[in-house]
Order: structure tokens, then sequence, then C-alpha cells
């Protein structure tokens, strides 16, 4: 992974002030080379008490089979703030990270991307900081509105913010309610689109963030590797 970028203990004007640094440094507009992943990394985090759990499941690509999971918990260092999220999960998931055999060759954020109030949310941010490809898949919309979409697997429609095209609307499932990808780091909105379908199967979440929810929500993970905890799993 890179050097560090900033501090975490930060005031919430200083982690304003970092993201508007960053955001330049950001790249969003290279293809994801979907062709050549091997693995993807689904991230989830989940606080309480003022701890920070954070998990990774990282699935071969593209049968989507479990080959990894690492775990990290830590106090949080920032207070509860919307659109600085990544203050306080950041450092939770550097530390799950570090505890993967390798990293994979994407990672898929249960969080959002360029679809945030200033360009600046999860995906990109810890793509910038790990170096490697990120995409944002979230349950929610943070900023943006988009036009109906049709009801069967595939469509979409643009998430459109402030007159720019942030992400997309993306039905998973038929007749289920979509998700909003957008892109983190190094990918492009078509390509990010395109991998989260991909992992998708039965449920309306990609496989590799739904997993990792499971695992953050802490299901019988034993780790911080091994066959144990894959068995959850299969």
């Amino acid at each position: 992974m890179r050097p560090p970028l900033h501090a975490w203990d930060l005031s919430p004007e200083a982690a304003r002030a970092v993201q508007a640094r960053l955001r330049p440094q950001v790249v969003t507009d290279t293809p994801l080379p979907l062709d050549a992943i091997g693995a993807v990394g689904g991230v989830d985090i989940s606080v309480k008490d003022d701890t920070a759990r954070a998990a990774i499941v990282v699935l071969r690509f593209p049968d989507l089979t479990p080959v990894d999971v690492a775990l990290a918990e830590m106090p949080v260092p920032f207070p509860y703030v919307p659109g600085l999220l990544v203050f306080r999960e950041g450092p939770s998931i550097l530390a799950a990270l570090a505890r993967l055999e390798r990293l994979p060759d994407v990672l898929i954020f249960d969080g959002h991307g360029l679809a945030h109030p200033r360009r600046m949310g999860i995906a990109c941010h810890m793509g910038l900081w790990t170096g490697v490809p990120s995409v944002g898949c979230a349950k929610s919309i943070l900023v943006g509105r988009h036009d109906a979409i049709g009801n069967e697997k595939g469509a979409w429609a643009a998430l459109v913010h402030e007159g720019e095209v942030v992400g997309a609307a993306l039905r998973t499932r038929d007749g289920v309610n979509p998700v909003y990808v957008s892109v983190g780091y190094r990918a492009d909105l078509d390509t990010a689109r395109a991998l989260v379908l991909r992992c998708c199967t039965r449920y309306r979440l990609p496989e590799p963030t739904r997993l990792a929810h499971r695992a953050a929500g802490g299901e019988d993970v034993i780790g911080p590797r091994g066959e144990e905890q894959l068995s959850l799993f299969r």
C-alpha cells in the first residue's frame, strides 16, 4: 500500500479540507479490465459503542468462490458526521486489508464513491489510499436523483447531482429495489456497473459486499484466516 495520506484524528473542518486536497488525485475515467480480474474484495464496516469492525471478503472472479476473509476492530477516531464517515471507518479498513494474504484486484465498498457531496466517498478515499481500483455500491442515495428504470435485471439510469453524472441506479434482480453504483478509483462508470452486475447472483447486493456485511455483523467468522472462516460462506 501507499504511504499514509493524512492523520485520522482531525476536526471535521480539517477532514473536509483533506477531501478537497485529495479529490483532484482521484482517477475516475479508467475502465476496469474486467476480463483480467482474478479476485474481488468486498468491504463493509459496522460500528457499535464507538468500535468499528471492518470486514473484507475476497472472492475469486468470475466464479465468486470465497478465498479469504479478514477482520479488524478498533475504536473510532472521529465523530459521526455525514459525508465524513471514512474518517471513522478508514483505520479499521486499512487494518483488515493488512491481514489479507494479498490485495484483490478490485474492491467493492458498501458505500459511495463519486456520489458524494464533495465527490470523495469512501470508495474514492480508500482506493486512492491503497492504490487498488475501487467501486462504491450503496443501498441508498446520498446525493443525486435518477429517472425511472425498468424492472428487469440490468436496467439502470444515471444518478445526477448538480448537473453531473455521479453514479448509476442499477437493478440487480428483476423487480427489486436498485443499488447505487459509483466510481471510486481507477474505474469508470460503465465497467463499475458491469462489475457489480457480474457479482450479483440470487440477491440484490453483490456477493462480495453481501458477505462482508455478514462478517462485519459478527457471524461466526474465525480468523484472521483459514478454512474455518470460509465455511460460513459455502
